[in-house]
């Protein structure tokens, strides 16, 4: 399969790069990978690259969008950091990956059992991790303000659950409503943002659109 062109990137709109990865995922969760020469894409993407989304996830090890999604060379920007969690230098690599690369979907991906989330759970402080943390904490307030949960700590895999999504969907919220770039994109239909969960039992992908 070859690396995506810019004559291929520009035909894509945000609803069907929403269906690339969708299907991508499917095939990840069913083991029938495309067959990808990557030496190939190597080659075909030296001059330069032409993705269609851009996912910010989490640095887990086992959350590697390009293989979740099963991309090759050169078809996604992959952002990653503890919690997937957002700041100014995030918000700008989005920036540059819609406004500049010509990416069409931007995806915030939490995944479950997430050791970021549970540490803002239990209100973790460890050195630098603490101001990490502390960007999750939101999320934690949100799901606890509702009542719930009587258990409200990273032994609640529930609990921790909703977090995650929450703090997906707190993310989104701040890159909106930080970037007038973004917005204004959105605005006009030229991408899409969306957010998910990856399930680390099952490898799938859950949207929330």
């Amino acid at each position: 399969m070859k690396a995506h062109t810019l004559e291929t990137q520009s035909t894509i709109t945000h609803q069907k790069a929403l269906i690339f990865l969708k299907e991508g995922n499917q095939r990840f969760v069913s083991n029938l990978k495309i067959n990808r020469n990557l030496l190939q894409q190597v080659n075909e993407t030296r001059e330069g690259q032409w993705p269609f989304a851009v996912i910010l996830s989490c640095i887990d090890s086992r959350t590697s969008a390009e293989l979740i999604f099963d991309q090759g060379l050169g078809d996604v920007f992959s952002i990653r950091i503890a919690g997937n969690i957002c700041n100014d230098d995030i918000i700008g690599s989005i920036e540059f990956a819609c406004k500049v690369a010509g990416s069409k979907l931007i995806v915030v991906m939490g995944h479950t059992q997430c050791g970021a989330v549970k540490g803002a759970c239990d209100h973790v402080e460890l050195g630098n991790l603490t101001t990490l943390l502390n960007k999750i904490q939101p999320a934690v307030a949100i799901e606890v303000s509702k009542g719930k949960h009587i258990d409200c700590n990273s032994k609640n895999s529930e609990f921790v659950f909703d977090v995650t999504k929450t703090n997906v969907e707190e993310t989104i919220k701040s890159i909106m409503n930080k970037s007038e770039i973004i917005r204004d994109m959105i605005a006009s239909g030229q991408i899409g943002i969306v957010g998910g969960v990856h399930h680390l039992d099952s490898g799938k992908v859950e949207f929330i659109e």
